[in-house]
């Protein structure tokens, strides 16, 4: 993932994002960033420069919606749900992702 272990590859924090409201349902920014970098066992490091444009990103393209509410510690903070779109865009997004993959198993595979 470039000469830093932490960039994210372009668009691959998009389908990231999607799952982790999938699995997690709503969740604040924050949150979603520090999910990510769990499941990433830390290999990405993720600042508000990084997930708060992809969020209003996928806000845009009508993958996912914003609520305000209560974060766990009293403040007033923005969570994050799947909306339909976003939901079959998963999908979408999966399957391209598993042809990038296969791909490049390929090249790495050849002798």
């Amino acid at each position: 993932m470039g000469e830093d272990k932490r960039d994210v590859l372009q668009g691959t924090l998009d389908l990231m994002v999607l799952k982790t409201l999938e699995t997690m349902g709503p969740q604040h920014g924050y949150g979603i960033a520090r999910r990510i970098e769990q499941i990433s066992e830390q290999a990405l490091r993720l600042n508000q420069g990084t997930i708060y444009p992809a969020l209003l990103r996928l806000r845009q393209r009508g993958w996912i919606r914003a609520d305000w509410g209560t974060s766990e510690n009293g403040r007033r903070a923005r969570y994050y749900t799947l909306t339909k779109t976003g939901k079959a865009q998963i999908e979408k997004e999966t399957e391209s992702w598993e042809r990038v993959a296969a791909t490049m198993a390929r090249f790495l595979t050849v002798q």
